[in-house]
């Protein structure tokens, strides 16, 4: 099976597949405008009815090198890219300033020297709304395979999925001694903005709606699925102009009268972040602390300043004097939800996906949420296309292609994106549990509290992988599917293993 240890660059012929995506979000997105640029058909379906409905909520959120990669490749007929469009309305800033929560300065983290670092993306922070336009905007000018572009369905709400292997009776093709099979295939029940309730049906299906996602009971074999924990913690999160009461404040101008700032407070299982962007004219804050309420219903809730200060006493003044500023109906409650681990990303059948925060939801402070649900995209589709490739040259029967290829994305994505969760949970803990005064503390040795910024998160290409990989993986699970042994060897002690 062929090998590839380059990335191609495209146009890339059509591959018959059709793709259902369900989500628009950034996950859905990025593996709508990746499945068509591999020449796969694709439908995407939204409940809301517009576009606007996404992006006028939100405040501040971070694409690193490895998710923001892929937005260089995604040009606007202008020949700029995504990439650079987002960047001119990101935050200019190249550090993060951290304090005590005291007041005290205590380190600046910069990040020039990853230029330096091979890292081929760029570090893009900006508002979540703002940014997700964007994308939006490069998919209503992708013109697709065959003039097909991206159909998109909005005001859809997905009831149920469904897949078949082809070895159910019934439909088209041709089983054993003349029975007749249903030709392999995925797809959804959607009830329409009309309220007709309809099938539609695909090669594969990939559920990007959130944590929430009803593909996860199909995935899961689960009869009814199971609810999201809360994690113990929740986040105020604020955005709003800085004028004129933040720039006028002799205690906050300073976050706005010179350019765009990034600071951070760290204290006692708290940690406060504040942002200023586009020369100072806006400002987000957002705390994370600690948290007992109830999630069984809603995460999200409006929030009021008053009560956000309860957990602040003691802080610093700027602290608390941006948390007044705070204008009415700008500030949001947010729950942080817990989702275990999955044991799978794939359907039984192989022909339906989780992707983004259906299949790993992040919390904040691992700062890969949206960066990973790119990657996401960029491996689904790229994985899909080798398949029918492999397809074309023999190497493949064609009702294999898509679980092949769901397969290969679900191993080719699996230990990465756990290990990226982990940064989360190990990152608030270095913050929330800072020892500072120890022999080894905070005031002694201030990197302690820097944020983690590791070569192999960062400076990894998903793409790329994908090709350079992808024969191998395709290979074990070809052979675990014929039962036989797949042996690794253990990347610690070099002894092989099952």
């Amino acid at each position: 099976m062929e090998n590839k240890n380059t990335t191609p660059s495209g146009p890339f012929p059509p591959t018959g597949l059709h793709i259902l995506i369900v989500g628009a979000g950034f996950a859905g997105l990025s593996a709508a405008i990746e499945c068509e640029r591999k020449g796969h058909r694709v439908t995407l379906f939204e409940k809301v009815s517009s576009i606007d409905e996404i992006t006028r909520y939100g405040d501040i959120i971070s694409f690193d090198p490895n998710g923001s990669r892929a937005f260089e490749k995604w040009v606007f007929p202008s020949g700029e890219s995504v990439a650079e469009k987002m960047e001119a309305i990101a935050r200019q800033t190249t550090w993060l300033d951290l304090f005590h929560y005291k007041g005290e300065f205590v380190t600046r983290q910069s990040f020039k020297e990853e230029k330096d670092m091979g890292w081929e993306g760029r570090r893009i922070n900006g508002h979540r709304g703002e940014l997700h336009r964007l994308i939006w905007e490069y998919v209503r000018t992708r013109k697709g395979v065959e003039g097909r572009g991206i159909k998109v369905r909005w005001g859809v709400r997905v009831r149920d999925y469904f897949e078949c292997d082809g070895t159910e009776s019934g439909g088209k093709g041709q089983g054993e001694e003349g029975e007749e099979r249903e030709r392999p295939h995925a797809g959804v029940i959607i009830t329409g903005a009309d309220g007709e309730i309809e099938k539609v049906t695909g090669d594969a299906v990939l559920a990007a709606e959130g944590v929430r996602s009803r593909g996860r009971k199909l995935v899961l074999g689960l009869e009814e699925d199971e609810q999201p924990k809360s994690s113990g913690y929740a986040v105020y999160r604020a955005w709003f102009p800085s004028a004129p009461v933040i720039a006028k404040n002799p205690i906050t101008k300073h976050l706005v009268e010179n350019g765009d700032q990034h600071q951070g407070f760290i204290g006692p299982d708290i940690h406060f972040l504040v942002s200023s962007i586009k020369k100072g004219s806006e400002i987000n804050w957002v705390f994370t602390h600690i948290d007992d309420g109830n999630i069984e219903e809603s995460w999200q809730f409006p929030g009021k300043p008053e009560e956000a200060l309860t957990y602040l006493e003691g802080w610093c003044p700027v602290v608390r004097e941006l948390v007044k500023a705070t204008p009415p109906g700008r500030l949001i409650d947010y729950k942080l939800v817990y989702r275990e681990p999955l044991p799978t990303f794939v359907s039984p059948k192989g022909r339906i996906a989780l992707i983004g925060d259906a299949a790993h939801p992040f919390l904040p402070t691992s700062i890969q949420g949206a960066s990973q649900s790119i990657e996401d995209g960029s491996v689904v589709a790229a994985s899909l296309e080798l398949a029918c490739h492999a397809n074309k040259r023999g190497e493949m029967a064609k009702q294999k292609v898509v679980p092949t290829a769901l397969k290969a994305f679900e191993k080719l994505r699996y230990e990465r994106v756990h290990k990226a969760q982990a940064n989360g949970p190990k990152m608030r803990e270095r913050w929330h549990k800072a020892d500072w005064d120890g022999p080894e503390g905070v005031w002694n040795c201030p990197e302690r509290i820097w944020l983690l910024r590791e070569g192999w998160l960062l400076g990894f290409d998903a793409e790329r992988d994908v090709y350079r990989r992808w024969a191998e993986v395709v290979a074990e699970i070809q052979k675990k599917e014929k039962g036989e042994n797949v042996v690794k060897l253990d990347g610690k002690s070099g002894k092989a293993k099952l």
